[in-house]
């Protein structure tokens, strides 16, 4: 059973792991892009900082032997997430658009906005040509 305490971290996990999965897609689409000397340097930071997170948190969940089993889709608006923990499965079902939104969440909180500018800045040094 998945008590309220440890939803919240499997939320955030579930979270992290959509946003990482995306990010990666976006790699390889910006690698085709004739700015992608600008882009890729942010994404690759982004993509960084965004897989350490999931790991701490899938770490953190492996400690209460809680892991995501299974995504399901169920039709273009709800999807099941089958989890295993010590005790029972438990399946959740998550909108597909309230998801899309958290993940879209994370790329416009103020902390990716710092390291995006600070890459940036970075990469447009006078010194790089």
């Amino acid at each position: 059973m998945l008590n309220p305490e440890q939803r919240r971290p499997f939320h955030k996990l579930l979270i992290l792991e959509m946003a990482v999965q995306s990010s990666q897609r976006d790699f390889s689409v910006i690698e085709n892009l004739k700015m992608s000397k600008v882009y890729l340097p942010i994404l690759d930071k982004l993509l960084k900082d965004k897989t350490q997170d999931y790991y701490n948190s899938k770490r953190l969940l492996a400690k209460e032997k809680i892991r995501l089993f299974k995504v399901e889709k169920i039709d273009e608006y709800f999807s099941n997430m089958h989890i295993v923990t010590a005790g029972n499965d438990v399946v959740l079902r998550y909108a597909n658009m309230a998801l899309n939104s958290q993940v879209e969440k994370i790329y416009h909180s103020p902390k990716t906005r710092r390291s995006m500018i600070v890459s940036t800045c970075f990469f447009y040094s006078p010194t790089l040509s």
